[in-house]
């Protein structure tokens, strides 16, 4: 049976290892279990502890988290989320209208490309006919005749109008040879040749004094060439002299 003392409370049950020290707590064993009397009479940890500077820290914590909340729903608002769209869409739009303008350039160049190198090709076999009207017109018998008359008037009605196109004839009598422009396929001496295409000479030969360059001349020209728009088509045959 358990004693009570006088004051009526319960002695306990007689055990001497029940019996604390005076002074300590029920906590206050060798585990550690709890806080004694004297932590709780003191109303908690004693001021400047480390239980202070970790709720400190949490209190700032909790402050750098609602700023940074804060700093979303600004983010959020619907005019600076407006103007930001604006802003993408307008850089959108203007490269997109630099990529068509520099499309639509390169549309044009090509298709200039297209038409010059189609009407070069239409030149091209145009030349063959022009040579043919030029050796009629050169063995026309009577000049003079209808006939004869109206070939001149085809071949100058002709030439006239690819001229105003851009055709240009390369009658080099007499010039300086020039390579990128005359095709030479003889060579003539240097002599005495009176014949020229003046005195009526049907191969349009002319001399050139002996000593007179050391370049060379074009002497006779067998056919004419043609440039189009001022890139050669094709190179005058032509003879040399010097």
């Amino acid at each position: 049976m358990t004693g009570m003392d006088e004051s009526g409370h319960d002695s306990g049950s007689g055990d001497p290892g029940a019996e604390q020290a005076p002074g300590s707590g029920p906590a206050d064993d060798a585990d550690g279990a709890g806080p004694g009397p004297d932590y709780e009479a003191h109303g908690g940890a004693p001021e400047g502890s480390e239980s202070d500077e970790v709720a400190d820290a949490e209190i700032l914590d909790a402050a750098d988290v609602s700023a940074a909340v804060d700093d979303v729903f600004a983010d959020d608002d619907p005019l600076a989320l407006a103007l930001n769209q604006r802003d993408e869409y307008l850089d959108s739009l203007r490269r997109l209208q630099a990529e068509f303008e520099n499309y639509k350039k390169r549309v044009i160049k090509q298709q200039a490309d297209q038409v010059a190198r189609a009407a070069v090709t239409l030149v091209e076999k145009v030349l063959p006919v022009l040579d043919t009207l030029d050796l009629a017109t050169e063995h026309l018998g009577d000049a003079d005749s209808a006939d004869g008359r109206a070939l001149v008037a085809v071949a100058s009605q002709l030439h006239d109008v690819l001229v105003k196109e851009g055709l240009e004839r390369i009658d080099p009598l007499g010039e300086q040879f020039d390579p990128t422009a005359h095709e030479a396929v003889g060579h003539l001496p240097a002599g005495d040749v009176s014949a020229g295409a003046d005195a009526g000479d049907p191969d349009g030969a002319v001399d050139v004094a002996p000593g007179a360059g050391a370049e060379p001349v074009v002497g006779q020209v067998m056919r004419a060439g043609y440039r189009w728009r001022g890139a050669v088509v094709r190179p005058a045959m032509v003879m040399v002299r010097g």
